[in-house]
């Protein structure tokens, strides 16, 4: 289905084509979400790179975390019949060997917005890693049993009380899965696949091998080293469920934001969740420790709901949404409830932050210039500082390379190492100045300020004692 105004999705469409040729990305699927209806949808790059077969809307990937949404809102479902409430307590339902100090167990709230007060123990991560061959750690947690023996000594890791303070945990969430295989009587996948996925006729979803297997459209799962190189893998079935282990396409997580837009109805006017239960799915319940500079000093970002992420200034706008990752696999969905927008990516890899790719895109749906969104606008920014500085008549040289959200600046023909990690003046990248930006580094143990100066097309640098003129791109 083509977007009315095509023309107008040409920047996404060189953005996200820029963004997978810097980062390595063999194929990406993104679908947009307008006024109840799947008004964009398309493939960019490959889902095979061996065979050449290029990525479509229909390419089916792994979401990783945005499963997390998926279990909430199961969870909700439950307590909507009476068979659960969030507000019970783990142990109702699970033996959890761990038992925090004081008269406030943890309850099924606690895991569902990462505030048990347990820091993130990395089950996840040493499966993922050792399944695409990054490391030799394993650990064989084939089921629940297997997690709660895993959780026996994890008391004294504990850092807070439940629900005083935010620690992603995807362990949480695999018990969270156990709680409603238990209460449903049915095991998860076909749970989720009764009640969420069928009524959102989301017919190419599923969680096990056979929802895969033979599938002409299903996307190869690729490891991504440093250098972009790219290294077949293979799609992580079992023990990652109800944290991560939802295996989908653009079209149909497109359709699954549809639904959180239309107030929980599905497309044949089926309702899922009344609506009141879904908006608490997005209420901040606990702010996540990742600051923006705010009037008074430094705030949280965002905060975290049930499985899902609140963003509450997004071009004026309150920004709901949840990105996912098992490493050869990546996702992203993001919905704007008051404009009525929303989109879905899936990538075969991780390379550019998909989130970034969603922001990218609901601006150009909200009609706004995606350049306006802080992040974005910070990455162009940090960008275009890059390149070889040199002093006057060229008696000194250094390079200005970016690395994530930082600057490196390295002198250049010394005796010694001369690097510098270059952070931005307040700690806040969306911040700068976009004329005469300012950062900090350290220097025998002091702060030193470094500043660029930029006029038109050129760009200097004042680093200690010197002011150096860009005369070249990286």
């Amino acid at each position: 289905m083509v977007m009315p105004m095509t023309g107008s999705l040409v920047p996404l469409e060189r953005f996200v084509q820029e963004k997978m040729g810097e980062t390595g990305l063999p194929g990406l699927s993104l679908a947009l979400v307008r006024q109840g209806e799947v008004v964009w949808s398309r493939g960019f790059g490959f889902r095979d790179l061996e065979r050449g077969l290029p990525a479509t809307s229909q390419t089916l990937f792994g979401v990783g975390s945005v499963t997390k949404s998926f279990t909430c809102l199961a969870l909700l479902q439950l307590q909507e019949r009476g068979l659960l409430d969030v507000e019970d307590p783990v142990e109702r339902y699970l033996p959890l060997p761990v038992r925090p100090p004081g008269d406030e167990p943890i309850r099924l709230r606690h895991l569902m917005t990462h505030t048990s007060g347990l820091p993130a123990l990395g089950y996840a991560e040493a499966l993922i890693r050792h399944h695409v061959g990054t490391s030799p750690r394993w650990f064989p947690l084939g089921g629940i049993e297997d997690m709660l023996a895993f959780l026996s000594e994890a008391q004294p890791w504990l850092v807070a009380p439940p629900g005083g303070r935010w620690f992603y945990l995807n362990e949480g969430y695999v018990l969270l899965g156990a709680v409603i295989e238990r209460v449903s009587g049915q095991p998860y996948p076909d749970y989720v696949r009764e009640h969420i996925l069928q009524p959102l006729e989301m017919t190419r979803s599923g969680f096990r091998p056979a929802d895969v297997e033979g599938d002409p459209d299903a996307a190869t799962p690729y490891v991504i080293d440093r250098e972009k190189r790219r290294a077949r893998a293979g799609y992580l079935f079992g023990p990652i469920q109800a944290d991560g282990g939802l295996i989908s396409c653009a079209r149909d997580l497109a359709q699954y934001v549809t639904m959180f837009l239309a107030e929980g109805r599905g497309p044949a006017g089926n309702t899922l969740l009344r609506p009141e239960l879904l908006r608490a799915m997005w209420q901040p319940r606990a702010p996540i420790p990742f600051l923006q500079r705010g009037p008074s000093g430094p705030e949280p970002a965002g905060s975290y709901g049930y499985g899902l992420q609140v963003t509450p200034d997004f071009l004026g706008e309150t920004l709901v949404g949840h990105g996912g990752s098992v490493l050869v696999f990546t996702a992203y969905i993001g919905f704007v409830p008051r404009r009525g927008v929303g989109v879905a990516l899936l990538a075969n890899g991780a390379g550019y932050p998909l989130n970034q790719f969603g922001a990218f895109a609901l601006a150009l749906l909200m009609g706004a210039d995606p350049w306006s969104v802080p992040a974005l606008r910070a990455e162009r920014l940090l960008d275009d500082l890059t390149g070889v500085y040199e002093t006057y008549r060229g008696t000194m040289r250094a390079t200005v390379v970016r690395r994530g959200d930082f600057l490196v600046l390295e002198m250049q023909n010394t005796p010694q190492e001369q690097v510098a990690l270059l952070v931005p003046e307040g700690y806040d990248a969306a911040s700068l100045d976009p004329q005469h930006p300012r950062f900090v580094t350290l220097a025998a143990a002091r702060w030193l300020p470094v500043e660029f100066i930029r006029r038109d097309w050129e760009v200097d640098l004042i680093y200690e004692r010197y002011r150096m003129r860009r005369v070249g791109r990286l």
